[in-house]
C-alpha cells in the first residue's frame, strides 16, 4: 500500500461552519444575498483545505454554485465541507449547505458546491499536499466523481480555447436566430 505518514483521512479535515442569518445579510427581497453564502463557502473551503494541507490555501475555481432554495433571515446555515480529491498541490473541497428554521425544525438543502484550492508554502509557491485516505465507499465515490469533474472541466477548457481561435462570426451568426437577441450591426 502507501506510506500512511504522508496521508490524511477524509474525516481528519471535515469542517462544519454554522452561522445565523441576520437582517443585514438580506437583499431587498428579504432573502439572504448569494454573495454572503459564497463568502461563507469560501471560508469553510479554506478551513477544510488548510487543515488537510497543513498550509495556507487559495481558491482557484468554484464549480456547481446552484442556489436551489432561498435562505431566510433567522435561519441557521450550516456549511459542511470535506476533501473529495487531492492532486499534487491542489485539493477539491465538496461543500453541502443546509438551512434550518429553528422554530419549526425544518431543514432544507440549499446548495452543493465544489471549490478547488491550492496549497501555498512559506515561499508563496504551490506546496505538495498529503494524500487522501479514503475511509468509506462514499469517500471513494466522491474521489472518483472529482476525477470525472476534473476531466470534464479540462475537456471543456480545451474545447473553449480551441473554439475561440476558430470562431468566425460570419459563419456562426445564423445560430443566433433561435435565441432571444437582436443583431444591431
Amino acid at each position: 500500500m502507501t506510506d500512511t505518514q504522508n496521508y490524511r483521512t477524509v474525516s481528519y479535515s471535515q469542517t462544519t461552519l454554522t452561522e445565523l442569518m441576520i437582517p443585514s445579510y438580506a437583499n431587498f427581497g428579504g432573502k439572504i444575498h448569494g454573495g454572503i453564502l459564497l463568502s461563507l463557502m469560501d471560508k469553510v473551503a479554506y478551513a477544510c483545505s488548510a487543515k488537510h494541507a497543513g498550509n495556507y490555501c487559495v481558491t482557484v475555481t468554484v464549480e456547481g454554485v446552484h442556489f436551489l432554495q432561498p435562505v431566510e433571515v433567522g435561519e441557521l446555515v450550516s456549511l459542511k465541507a470535506s476533501i473529495n480529491y487531492v492532486g499534487n498541490t491542489s485539493l477539491m473541497v465538496g461543500i453541502r449547505v443546509i438551512a434550518e428554521n429553528v422554530k419549526t425544525g425544518k431543514i432544507k438543502h440549499t446548495n452543493t458546491s465544489y471549490f478547488t484550492m491550492v496549497a501555498k508554502g512559506d515561499d508563496d509557491k504551490p506546496a505538495q499536499v498529503p494524500g487522501l485516505t479514503l475511509e468509506t465507499r462514499e469517500d471513494a465515490r466522491r474521489f472518483l466523481e472529482a476525477i470525472r469533474r476534473r476531466e470534464l472541466s479540462q475537456r471543456y477548457q480545451t474545447e473553449l480555447a480551441n473554439s475561440k481561435t476558430r470562431l468566425s462570426v460570419e459563419t456562426e451568426l445564423h445560430k443566433l436566430q433561435d435565441y432571444r437577441c437582436q443583431i444591431a450591426f
